[in-house]
């Protein structure tokens, strides 16, 4: 059977408080910016098509995805690959907004196993049940390339170069995925562990340079161009 697979955010629910449960697949849509109104957008067009012409339509929104081959200027290659470099470590406001980290073989997981068993005409929320705050993400990325990579040369942390900066508009505090549809339906859970997970990732980015350093180099030739 022929399904057309729409794979989605947890942005376009919005932003929880601290205490509040995780968005479940019923939580009502309420994307706090353009980026996340255009990924709301698009699921409404999907399950339009759906009800008015049939098609066999299934919809996922997962939480944030992390691992190898992450594009370079994205959170957790950005701090690993300026870490490891000894340059600072940009972190929006206090760091305390809080996301949902997933790795991105047990997001690949979950959409094939969408794919082969999910019913059409529903949607699964894809979660990592690793919720960690932005600063606490960096703090584990600078101990992890200290501990990984060679020393910064005056001897101190990496912990030493994380920076605040103005919070970016509209950046929502919280986002947590309630996974339990997809678990109990599917039998989908993830299998990684944040901090196993995250061990990985920077191992690999340590080890693959030749990857990351001409996309790194290509991103810093075009925003120089914009300024000309």
């Amino acid at each position: 059977m022929r399904r057309f697979h729409h794979i989605s955010t947890d942005e376009v629910f919005g932003s929880l408080g601290p205490d509040d449960p995780g968005f479940t697949e019923s939580t009502p849509y309420d994307p706090r910016s353009p980026y996340s109104a255009s990924k709301a957008g698009s699921d409404h067009l999907v399950r339009a098509w759906g009800e008015t012409y049939g098609l066999p339509v299934l919809v996922t929104n997962c939480s944030n995805n992390y691992g190898p081959y992450h594009f370079p200027e994205k959170l957790i290659p950005l701090v690993t690959i300026r870490a490891l470099l000894g340059e600072t470590l940009p972190v929006y406001g206090n760091g305390q907004q809080i996301r949902d980290w997933l790795h991105v073989e047990d997001h690949a997981n979950a959409l094939v196993t969408v794919v082969e068993s999910g019913r059409p005409g529903e949607t699964y929320n894809i979660g990592g049940k690793s919720e960690q705050s932005n600063l606490a993400v960096v703090e584990s990325i600078c101990d992890l390339v200290d501990e990984l990579a060679e020393p910064l040369s005056n001897g101190e942390s990496r912990r030493s170069l994380i920076t605040f900066v103005a919070d970016r508009p509209g950046h929502d505090q919280r986002y947590a995925i309630d996974q339990r549809k997809i678990q109990s339906e599917l039998g989908w859970t993830p299998t990684h562990t944040f901090e196993t997970g995250l061990r990985a990732t920077v191992q690999w980015y340590l080890d693959n340079a030749d990857w990351w350093q001409p996309l790194r180099e290509q991103a810093a030739t075009d925003r120089v161009g914009l300024k000309k």
